[in-house]
């Protein structure tokens, strides 16, 4: 299988990149900034026209007909530019929320008992444990859950948070990311069994929701790693010290070379998962982008000395976001339980298989 990029898919990330350089340049960056992470609507209706939103819309619906692949290269392009607002609860929300796929409006999400993104600036909430099934918070019963909810300190400028009213997550019965793509794991693993020459695997619906939400969160943080390691190796080429460029000091070649080592294998498990469409395998792209996101930054910061703690240079926002990020939808842990899980009723399947009889071919035998 051939999973090189194909010409379409190129020219499509090429154009967001331009976009974004266009309509979200550093100036651009530094005013959203400045307001405190309020959204500037224009740009958001920007990214609408521009079919962002409803990139996976079908076209008979107004969208652009693409799949997961193509939104995971192009929510990778707003990754690498740090741009703000609930980007992912709105993308998957598009043709659900009425101005949700033109941008005309903004829609946030309940990530279980997570504070919720841009809520204040909301237009609709998802809630429940099935948020593309259920009807999402608008109008009075929208003002009244803000109402509710009371502002908490962010970490990172560019994303304010609010804390849901109490009960929220079980009233709606909402679970976990973890447990959604648990579920949904193993209904795709219930479905492998049955039916083993399939070679599609598609989330159940009871988790999909949840699946999508952490693969394209994945590709923001892989996005935001390699833009740090761009951003390491410029500043190391160009920073003098001792009259050399601090670049060829070993011990910042060696940071550097972290930071791409651990950058490639996230992109290739995030297109891979995107692919696929696997739980399991959308849980540990998400591990490996959260880690490339998280400790990429932290590398160029320390690449980029006391500079690197000032307003002058991203690459604090860069961490920042990814801290936050790294918590959404999957975190860390969760991944690790939901793989651990994965690997422990693969093996169970195995030892079922073994005393039956269904013993796998030998290495090398005919069969």
């Amino acid at each position: 299988m051939d999973f090189q990029l194909s010409d379409d898919q190129r020219a499509l990330r090429s154009g967001m990149r331009d976009l974004l350089g266009a309509v979200f340049g550093p100036g651009r960056l530094r005013a959203a900034v400045e307001r405190d992470g309020v959204l500037d609507r224009s740009l958001w209706r920007e990214l609408g026209a521009a079919g962002f939103f409803a990139l996976r819309l079908p076209e008979d619906a107004g969208g652009v007909g693409l799949g997961l692949p193509e939104a995971v290269l192009l929510f990778e392009e707003t990754g690498r530019v740090l741009l703000p607002g609930p980007l992912v609860a709105t993308h998957l929300a598009a043709g659900l929320v009425e101005g949700a796929a033109e941008g005309e409006a903004v829609v946030t999400a309940v990530d279980a008992d997570l504070p919720v993104a841009h809520l204040a600036e909301a237009d609709a909430v998802l809630v429940g444990a099935e948020p593309l099934a259920g009807e999402p918070l608008t109008g009075e019963a929208l003002r009244a859950f803000v109402a509710g909810a009371r502002p908490v300190r962010s970490m990172d400028p560019l994303t304010p948070l609010h804390r849901a009213p109490a009960g929220t997550a079980a009233a709606a019965g909402r679970v976990s990311a973890a447990e959604g793509s648990r579920a949904a794991s193993e209904r795709t693993r219930a479905d492998t069994r049955r039916a083993p020459a399939a070679t599609e695997r598609t989330p159940a619906h009871a988790g999909r929701f949840h699946c999508e939400a952490t693969l394209l969160t994945a590709a923001e943080q892989l996005g935001s790693a390699a833009r740090t390691t761009e951003a390491a190796v410029q500043h190391a080429g160009s920073r003098q010290q001792f009259g050399s460029p601090i670049g060829s000091f070993q011990a910042v070649k060696h940071l550097c070379a972290d930071m791409l080592a651990r950058t490639e294998p996230a992109r290739a498990a995030v297109y891979a998962a995107a692919v696929t469409g696997d739980p399991v395998e959308i849980a540990a792209a998400k591990l490996l982008a959260d880690e490339a996101a998280v400790r990429n930054a932290r590398d160029c910061l320390q690449i980029h000395g006391g500079m690197g703690f000032t307003w002058e240079a991203d690459v604090h926002l860069h961490l920042k976001r990814a801290w936050i990020r790294a918590a959404s939808w999957l975190s860390g842990a969760g991944a690790e339980e939901l793989l651990a899980a994965d690997l422990g009723a693969a093996g169970r399947l195995r030892r079922s298989s073994t005393a039956y009889g269904r013993r796998a071919p030998e290495a090398g035998g005919g069969g």
